[in-house]
């Protein structure tokens, strides 16, 4: 049952994400950014984590999971290390996926040719 869950969560943020795309003009870049930024603000007002609770895996995959990982790792951050920790807990909670997407970015880059598109 939880796959289920996790399944359903997840689908129904990407099917925000297709109507952002399919009635609105904004442009993917933008609509990325939103949801990120919505997974950070959603998590300062503690409505995002009960989510994560639920859905496991449907909430923290998705553009808004990476918003909710940033914040949770500045909260954590700041709590042991005061002030600074806003500026080191984002990217400390989030290097492993950073760089994961960095690395297969650069392997897709070695398997694949580059050219204009005609």
């Amino acid at each position: 049952m939880q796959f289920v869950i996790a399944f359903v969560v997840g689908g129904l943020i990407c099917v925000i994400g297709q109507l952002l795309i399919d009635f609105t003009k904004l442009t993917p870049a933008r609509i990325l950014v939103t949801f990120v930024t919505l997974g950070v603000a959603l998590t300062a007002i503690g409505v995002y984590e009960p989510l994560v609770d639920f859905a496991g895996a449907g909430a923290t995959v998705p553009l808004t999971g990476f918003g909710y990982t940033l914040a949770m790792g500045v909260r954590e951050a700041v709590q042991d290390f005061g002030w600074i920790g806003i500026f080191t807990g984002g990217l400390t909670a989030a290097a492993a996926g950073i760089a994961a997407a960095v690395g297969f970015g650069y392997l897709a880059a070695l398997c694949s040719r580059s050219g204009d598109k005609a």
